[in-house]
Formats: C-alpha cells, sequence, structure tokens
C-alpha cells in the first residue's frame, strides 16, 4: 500500500504563534490563574495539553464570548487564535483581568479592513460560518455587518447603497467563488476583498490536486469542531475521492477502511498537531490488518 504524504499539512502560523503564546504565559505566571475565552485552537488534544500547563479553557458553544467573560473573575484570559471583538476586550479590562491576545495576524488584518469599510459608510457581507469565534468578532463590530453563509442569507438582504465583501479567513476557497458570483450578480457595484489566509488556500489546493492522483482513501487528521478540517474533507469528496475520513487521530483508522485500498493519502487541518499527523503516517506505512496502534503521549502534543 502507497502512502502519500499531502504537503504542505498541518500546523500554521497563526497556531504556531498562538500555542507559543499560551505556553510563554504559563512560564511567566506559574502562580496566576489563566484561562483560555473558548478553544485557543479547535483541537481537543491542544486543550488537553494545555490543562496540563494549568491553562483552562472557559468554553460553551451555546454562548457568545461576551458572555463566557461572566465566568472569569479573577487572573488572566487568553484570547483564541481566531480573533477577538474590542467590545470583549473592554470588558475583560473592566472586570480587572490580564489580557494575552493570541489572535493570528491575518484574522486581525481582515477586522482591520471591516473596520475601515464601516467608517466609509459600507454595508459589510461577510461570508463565514453562523457562531464560528471568528465570525462572531466580525460580526460585533456593527450591525451593518452582515454574515452570509448560504445563497439564503443573501436573499434575505435588503437593497444596498455601499457593499463590500470579505470573508473568514478559514473558508473553502471553491464555496467563496460561488458565494461572490452570486453577490455580484445581488449587487453589481460591490467591491470585494477575499481573505483566505495563504495557509488554507495551499492547503486546499492541495488536497484539490489529489483527484489525478487516483486515491482510494484520504485521511483528514483533524478535530470535528475545525472549519479548515472540515473543509479539506469536503473538497476532497467533491473532487470524487470517495472514502474521506475525517479522524482525530491513529486510533480512528479502522481496518474496513483500508480493505483494498492501494493508494492511501494522509492531510491534517492547520490546528492539528504534527505529532499526532506523524503517528497516522508511521502507521500506515507500516500497515497490517489487525496491527496494535501506538499509544498517544499528551506531553508530545505541544512540542
Amino acid at each position: 500500500m502507497e502512502v502519500i504524504k499531502v504537503v504542505p499539512r498541518g500546523y500554521c502560523k497563526g497556531v504556531i504563534n498562538a500555542i507559543l503564546i499560551a505556553k510563554k504565559t504559563a512560564q511567566e505566571h506559574p502562580d496566576t490563574p489563566i484561562y483560555v475565552l473558548g478553544m485557543l485552537v479547535h483541537n481537543s488534544y491542544v486543550m488537553q495539553a494545555l490543562k496540563e500547563l494549568h491553562i483552562y479553557p472557559v468554553d460553551d458553544k451555546n454562548k457568545t464570548r461576551l458572555e463566557l467573560l461572566d465566568e472569569i473573575e479573577e487572573g488572566i484570559v487568553i484570547f483564541t487564535a481566531h480573533g477577538i471583538s474590542p467590545a470583549v476586550k473592554e470588558k475583560a479590562l473592566r472586570k480587572g483581568l490580564q489580557c494575552v491576545d493570541a489572535s493570528c495576524p491575518d484574522v486581525v488584518k481582515t477586522q482591520d479592513i471591516v473596520m475601515e469599510q464601516l467608517k466609509n459608510g459600507c454595508d459589510v457581507l461577510y461570508i463565514g460560518k453562523p457562531r464560528h469565534p471568528e465570525a462572531e468578532a466580525v460580526l460585533s463590530l456593527s450591525e451593518k455587518v452582515h454574515l452570509i453563509s448560504t445563497q439564503q442569507d443573501l436573499d434575505a438582504l435588503p437593497p444596498l447603497a455601499h457593499v463590500f465583501v470579505t470573508n473568514q479567513t478559514t473558508m473553502s476557497i471553491f464555496d467563496i467563488e460561488a458565494l461572490f458570483e452570486a453577490i455580484r450578480e445581488r449587487y453589481p457595484k460591490a467591491v470585494f476583498c477575499e481573505e483566505i489566509c495563504n495557509a488554507t488556500r495551499i492547503r486546499q489546493q492541495a488536497v484539490a490536486d489529489l483527484k489525478d492522483k487516483q486515491i482510494d482513501v484520504l485521511y483528514v487528521v483533524g478535530d470535528r469542531y475545525s472549519n479548515n478540517s472540515n473543509r479539506l474533507a469536503q473538497i476532497a469528496r467533491d473532487q470524487g475521492i470517495h472514502q474521506v475520513y475525517l479522524i482525530d487521530d491513529v486510533k480512528d483508522v479502522q481496518d474496513e477502511q483500508l480493505c483494498n485500498a492501494k493508494r492511501v493519502a494522509v492531510t491534517s487541518g492547520a490546528s492539528t498537531p504534527t505529532y499526532l499527523t506523524a503517528q497516522v503516517i508511521a502507521y500506515l506505512e507500516d500497515y497490517a490488518p489487525g496491527k496494535c496502534k501506538p499509544q498517544i503521549r499528551l506531553s508530545e502534543i505541544l512540542s
């Protein structure tokens, strides 16, 4: 069985930066309570490893970041790689919390562009995922920011005079193109600023390029809450790869998935630890039905 290691894959610079910031904060403040407002990055193994450093997530998918702040009374709060709204920062400071911002620079750039266009009097159509923290931060900037995730969202909008269009950085390049075209038809004078980050773009393109390589099985190593991991899996399916599995780790690789497979590819989301992907690749390269799987050592996740 041939194992194809998709390149590039795994951690992006924004995730690496966020993890380094969290580790440094723990080292510099060993006796201070430290909390992460949400998931620092969308990977449960990373969050478990952070708990070993006494960094604790405050997360509830049914609450906004502003609401989650009510659960933190003291210490340090780390804002996640997905960005944060000015209102959340202001509330944290009013509560007397020390704020550490681990926002990805690409996400901050998009927020700055949106704020500039709002000052120019534009309505902003923001293509993103409902309740995703990156989208939540941008939507909180103004009532003139409109979330567009489907054609129905676009159809529900009233006539708008000045329209600026941008997007969540981890969206699919293919989904963005379709919605951009629909917006052009509705608002011919709209100004577009496509803000998919380069790490997302090249990872998605690498998966799309597998369509001509006769892949039998593709494993995407990534968390189910990771938007970019889910998009990688969907792009592969859209390109005609029939067996695509989004897996947390090597334990999710099953013998029945590999029956008669001759070419197996592996990629991973931008928030997936290299250690987890390397375990999957090593297991597949020496695969035999019924083979024992290695243990996952939490101490290796943040290394």
